[in-house]
């Protein structure tokens, strides 16, 4: 499929180019049909919601209020009376509006307005709901309601629909995550070709996944945040996967192979990895199911469907473009070099192979290390509380803020987030005079009856987000309702948060036990050992805590919000460990595939689980670290998100992804696996016949494929294995690996006087091997030109072999 893509490179940009604007003009012309669904059966907030559609069938459209305070006398003042009602008519006069309810008229509009009669609002009554309000409306009403404003009368609005007009431009955060993206592309690669090829394949992938997932809204329940998340986590594993396949294809121009055969090895080889890894994503957000939450099933669909055409353009796109690339994929620098020396050696970067042996000289000491910091960070997750944020989070500075805070001066903190007792059956004024007189309710009114429904109103002392709040809750619908005689449930957004928080609460380990299982199995029939996957399973669920820490302590307790320009803390949405966990074990699964699989790899070759690990975190550990700092970026770019599910995942999945990636999988991991030695690869053997197999790295390229251009035939690799003092080694274990750590080409044993001698297939870049008890194992590469290479090799006692 790569040799086609890379051949027809222009048919299949047409194709992919066809395909983002026809998908692009298809949902600009259907529109979005978002819809945030909590459907949550069995709760009581529920039947209070069911009870309510039946006696109001006919109340749709989004209400906001308008909030002006007087710095001084009073808002019944013919002074502020004359700025508020003009601009009162004016937005009531305004297509979309359906109605304005204001202070000024009837006994309704006297309770509008606070005791001591400085502060008072008006309720905006839209014909739509908040999505379907045009933002052009919206601003007019903003500006229309301000423009009253002057010295001492300050006028706030809030409500979700002024909520959208005050969120950053669309598409800000996503051009911040990629612009700090190409940054690390650029120093990583040194080309700005090179640099551009991830960022492209990213667009093409997420910009498809989110016109069609605009255009599956029509027909299914997605939830606005659904596109959020998707680019946020299609952005992600978009520049990362294509990423690590140009890394492999660069990799294969500086050993001298020719544009197309490296461009089908980079394909072959980590494009099978990148299958497995979306692969992987796609199965942790399908664990999403399980809850059987109706509003997280549009998320499953919008981020595995731009998950899985990230992962499509990666293997399709990206052959076609490194086809009109050609060499300039390398730097300039690289290719002058390629032209006047020739393919260079395959080389690790020396600091990744330094750290690699310090982890195998002292793994109890940093796996401590690793821990403690790992344990310090997660302390906070003791004080998680689930619930719901709202615009009493808002930054200070916004207007949906101010009006929060003017309403709960005015009127008290559970203004913001009033109950509604529904009730069908019963005494009503008993019910009323037994919520009058439970601690904690500020205010009652019982509305009219409507079809035989009787919908009471209750306004707590305390704020909606407030655990006292809670508490009376569960006082109102376990013994005043009861003690009243009557039948009745307790409703509202404040109600149906905690309904939410409590279903979800309660179906999270459900759902954290399926995804640890799906990653278990997937690990284990991937590297057939059964110590792995059981590692990979406690490392994620370490990384789970400590980045929910990190949640806490800045979105619970506040730690730094207001430099991230955040807003006010409050507790972590309810949906947000679902989300963040099925992202985290996803992601997490990926660096460790890409790590694993390299270690794997050697030990199948060696049987050394210590040159297994060493040699895997060397050559791995780079892309890792800089495919890691990519994902930070891009997540820590939607805190301008101007959303705060957005934001809040954001930071989350940085921090998650930061501490699994530079602590973790280059730390905590290879230290404890050196700890483990070789029972690492242990697997019963009625268990290895019963698994099926899985190949996530293919054989390495054949033979013939690792000649550089216009190399003749090759030969032998011959010489002698000695002691620093010069002594022969007899019995020295010495192999030819294929060129990128591979099969094994060749092995022999040396002889008493130490020599060697090895058949070369054909010119390339090989790995020569050598091990022999009590020497430390010695590895390096050697380039194979068209006659015998002498290579002699010295063997150390003691000494820790780092890949040259």
């Amino acid at each position: 499929m790569a040799r086609w893509c890379y051949r027809h490179r222009l048919v299949v940009l047409l194709l992919w180019v066809g395909a983002l604007f026809g998908l692009g003009l298809s949902a600009s012309s259907a529109g979005t049909d978002y819809a945030n669904v909590f459907s949550l059966p069995n709760t009581d907030s529920k039947s209070a919601y069911d009870l309510m559609e039946k006696a109001f069938p006919n109340s749709s459209g989004d209400t906001d209020t308008v909030v002006w305070k007087v710095g001084s006398g009073s808002v019944r003042d013919a002074s502020v009376q004359s700025r508020i009602r003009p601009a009162l008519d004016e937005i009531a006069r305004m297509k979309g509006v359906g109605e304005v309810a204001g202070p000024y008229t009837g006994p309704r509009g006297a309770a509008q307005i606070s005791k001591d009669g400085r502060i008072a609002y008006a309720q905006i009554t839209f014909t739509e709901r908040a999505n379907a309000v045009p933002k052009d409306l919206v601003q007019n009403v903003v500006d229309t309601a301000q423009k009253a404003e002057r010295g001492g009368l300050e006028v706030a609005l809030g409500g979700q629909a002024i909520q959208r007009v005050q969120e950053p431009p669309t598409g800000l955060a996503e051009m911040v995550g990629i612009l700090a993206a190409a940054v690390v592309l650029f120093l990583a690669f040194g080309s700005f070709y090179a640099m551009l090829l991830p960022i492209g394949v990213a667009v093409f992938g997420v910009g498809t996944g989110l016109f069609s997932t605009q255009l599956l809204s029509h027909t299914t329940d997605i939830p606005d945040l659904a596109p959020l998340l998707a680019t946020l986590i299609g952005l992600g594993v978009g520049i990362d996967y294509a990423l690590f396949i140009v890394t492999r294809h660069r990799r294969g121009l500086e050993r001298g192979l020719e544009p197309e055969e490296s461009a089908v090895i980079a394909l072959d080889t980590s494009g099978r990895a990148v299958l497995f890894a979306g692969g992987t994503v796609c199965i942790a957000l399908a664990g999403m199911l399980v809850t059987n939450l109706r509003f997280l099933d549009g998320v499953v669909v919008g981020t595995s469907l731009t998950v899985v055409l990230s992962v499509l353009a990666a293997t399709t796109l990206l052959p076609a473009l490194l086809g009109f690339l050609g060499p300039r994929v390398l730097s300039r620098r690289q290719r002058r070099k390629l032209a006047e020396n020739g393919p260079a050696p395959e080389r690790s970067d020396n600091l990744a192979a330094r750290w690699s042996a310090a982890v195998q000289k002292r793994p109890r000491r940093i796996a401590a290390l690793a821990l403690v910091v790992m344990a310090l960070l997660a302390l906070p997750v003791l004080s998680l509380r689930l619930g719901a944020t709202d615009q009493g989070n808002d930054d200070a500075s916004t207007t949906t803020r101010k009006a929060y805070d003017l309403l709960a001066e005015g009127f008290g903190p559970g203004f913001n987030g009033p109950l509604q007792v529904v009730t069908s059956t019963g005494d009503t004024t008993a019910l009323v005079k037994g919520i009058e007189g439970t601690e904690g309710v500020a205010r009652v009114a019982a509305l009219p009856p409507a079809r035989g429904v009787t919908v009471i109103q209750v306004v707590p002392t305390t704020s909606p987000q407030s655990q006292q709040t809670d508490d009376l809750i569960d006082t109102l619908r376990d013994k005043v309702i009861p003690e009243a005689g009557a039948t009745g449930h307790v409703g509202g957004v404040t109600a149906v948060s905690k309904d939410f928080a409590s279903v979800t609460g309660d179906r999270l380990p459900l759902f954290v036990v399926t995804i640890i299982g799906l990653s278990f199995l997937l690990l284990l029939i991937a590297f057939r050992s059964l110590v792995v996957p059981l590692t990979a399973a406690l490392m994620n669920l370490i990384a789970a805590a400590a980045s929910f820490g990190v949640l806490v302590a800045i979105f619970q307790w506040g730690w730094g919000l207001s430099f991230l320009g955040l807003g006010k803390e409050g507790p972590i949405n309810a949906f947000l460990p679902v989300i963040m966990l099925s992202l985290l074990f996803g992601l997490s699964m990926d660096y460790q595939v890409f790590l694993v699989s390299r270690m794997h790899e050697e030990w199948v070759h060696t049987k050394d689980n210590a040159r297994a690990v060493r040699v895997g975190l060397a050559e791995t550990s780079r892309v890792i670290n800089s495919a890691a700092l990519i994902m930070v970026c891009v997540f820590l770019a939607f805190v301008l998100s101007g959303d705060a599910g957005a934001a809040t995942a954001g930071v989350g999945l940085a921090a998650a992804v930061a501490l699994d990636a530079f602590i973790l999988r280059t730390a905590l991991v290879p230290a404890a696996m050196h700890l483990l030695g070789s029972s690492n690869w242990w697997l019963p053997d009625w268990l290895e016949k019963r698994l099926p197999h899985l190949a996530v790295e293919p054989k390495e390229e054949s033979e013939p494929s690792t000649s550089p251009r216009g190399a003749g035939p090759a030969s032998v690799v011959h010489g002698f294995v000695r002691t620093p003092d010069g002594d022969p080694v007899e019995g020295a274990s010495v192999a030819l690996v294929a060129g990128g750590g591979g099969h094994h080409l060749d092995r022999v044993t040396s002889l008493a006087d130490g020599s060697y001698i090895l058949s070369v297939p054909a010119p390339g870049t090989y790995l020569l091997t050598t091990t022999a008890a009590p020497y430390a194992p010695n590895a390096r590469h050697v380039v194979v030109a068209d006659g015998p290479l002498v290579q002699d090799v010295e063997l150390a006692e003691g000494e820790v072999d780092a890949v040259n």
